[in-house]
């Protein structure tokens, strides 16, 4: 399928010159309209993501009165569609013409679901069986939405702007990241957080109304009866895939063990405050900033395979400065911001070379079918994760289960020296102009 070069808002020749120097700052994806609509929906979207990511939680344990265990149930909830239902929405997507009326929808599903939390909370009738099925149904709904993502990524994005594109996604998310928790707890102390959820209801119906605005030549629908051992086959039968997702399977498993764990370690083990447990987190939003921005120039000099295998070594490397944190509080709390920082850094660089090994391996008949299956793969360690987490962590304390996931999490470069990740490769996915 052929993609026209992003269009241009003019001829050089008729901008006045600071015109000029200002609009070469620009991306050059961001000068066309339709991916410009595009990755707006994104970023509002991200935005609305981080409120939530505050207020379900703040909702479930000052409004409900959630104990430990349904806490660990709610934080699982969002993640267990994509275990349950992530290579049948992909198949399913497959089939459909058009994708991105599917996102809108799914957009909309979710601005109902956060609009009902208010509403119920205002009755009186909010309770932790509501809160859980909110959250497992924007879950869902965001699991349709991610399926039927990549092809419109690819109707939208020439061959050689795949990592730009990743690149300018990622980074929205990064940004949101920086910017989102600040807002969320502002919006939160002002208006209580039943009511902040507005904000993330009001965003998914930013996002419908930009992804509404753009018509982008999607590949046509599969002929063939999908099945979901045709996808599997073929993430087995291509090595670069294969690798690719044993390596973020292995990276996410491990990491979120730690994901899980940080917060209870860092504040009786460490005995860090609110205050500072904010600035290290803090730091790790700035480390995806930096690695969203580093990310396409990495792929030029080293290629897209050997990028992804420095993002599998720097995300769980850092992570090793956690248990081994001790002495003045200066110290570990410098210790505890590399870590961060340097471990998000990493994650992005797996993100968008992940990212645009799919979009430039899948054939397009295949393409969210096979997005489904690794997304089911790869997320669905996260709830497992969890779980094993809170077992472990029990008889062997947290500083042990921390040094155990970060060594696990660095085997994940095993799976990929023996694949062409190793290599420069592949080579079309990394000609940005």
């Amino acid at each position: 399928m052929h993609v026209s070069a992003p269009e241009e808002t003019a001829a050089p020749a008729t901008r006045p010159a600071g015109l000029s120097r200002a609009l070469s700052w620009i991306p050059s994806l961001l000068r066309d309209t339709a991916f410009r609509r595009y990755w707006t929906a994104q970023t509002v979207s991200y935005l609305g993501d981080q409120v939530s990511a505050l207020a379900i939680p703040l909702i479930a344990v000052t409004v409900v009165h959630a104990g430990a265990a349904q806490m660990g149930y709610l934080g699982a909830a969002v993640w267990l569609p994509h275990l349950l239902f992530g290579p049948y929405a992909g198949l399913w997507a497959d089939r459909r013409r058009h994708r991105r009326r599917v996102m809108i929808a799914a957009d909309l599903g979710r601005c109902a679901l956060l609009l009902g939390l208010p509403l119920v909370y205002a009755f009186g009738t909010l309770t932790f069986t509501v809160l859980f099925t909110v959250a497992f149904g924007i879950g869902l709904l965001s699991v349709l939405f991610e399926v039927c993502n990549p092809p419109v990524f690819k109707a939208l994005v020439p061959s050689g702007h795949y990592v730009a594109g990743n690149s300018l996604g990622s980074g929205s998310r990064a940004m949101a990241k920086v910017v989102g928790p600040s807002a969320g707890g502002f919006l939160v102390q002002l208006f209580s957080a039943p009511v902040a959820l507005l904000v993330d209801a009001v965003s998914y119906l930013v996002s419908a109304v930009q992804l509404a605005r753009i018509a982008p030549q999607e590949a046509p629908p599969s002929k063939e009866r999908a099945r979901l051992r045709a996808a599997g086959r073929f993430i087995v039968r291509s090595r670069t895939i294969r690798a690719a997702l044993a390596a973020t399977a292995t990276v996410n498993f491990f990491c979120f063990v730690t994901t899980t764990l940080f917060v209870l370690y860092t504040t009786t083990t460490l005995g860090l405050g609110a205050g500072l447990l904010g600035t290290v987190l803090g730091a790790g939003a700035v480390g995806a900033v930096v690695g969203a921005v580093s990310a396409t120039p990495l792929t030029r000099r080293l290629g897209v395979g050997r990028t992804f295998l420095l993002g599998c070594l720097a995300t769980p490397a850092p992570l090793l400065l956690i248990p081994a944190a001790h002495g003045s509080g200066g110290t570990v709390l410098a210790m505890l911001v590399g870590a961060q920082f340097g471990s998000a850094m990493g994650v992005i660089w797996i993100d968008i070379t992940a990212a645009t090994l799919l979009t430039s391996q899948v054939p397009d008949a295949m393409r969210s079918s096979v997005f489904g299956a690794y997304q089911g793969v790869n997320l669905g360690m996260r709830p497992l994760a969890a779980l094993l987490a809170g077992a472990v962590a029990g008889p062997l304390g947290p500083r042990t289960t921390l040094w155990i996931a970060a060594a696990g999490a660095l085997t994940a470069c095993l799976w990929i020296l023996p694949s062409p990740l190793s290599r420069r490769t592949p080579p079309e996915a990394v000609q940005e102009t």
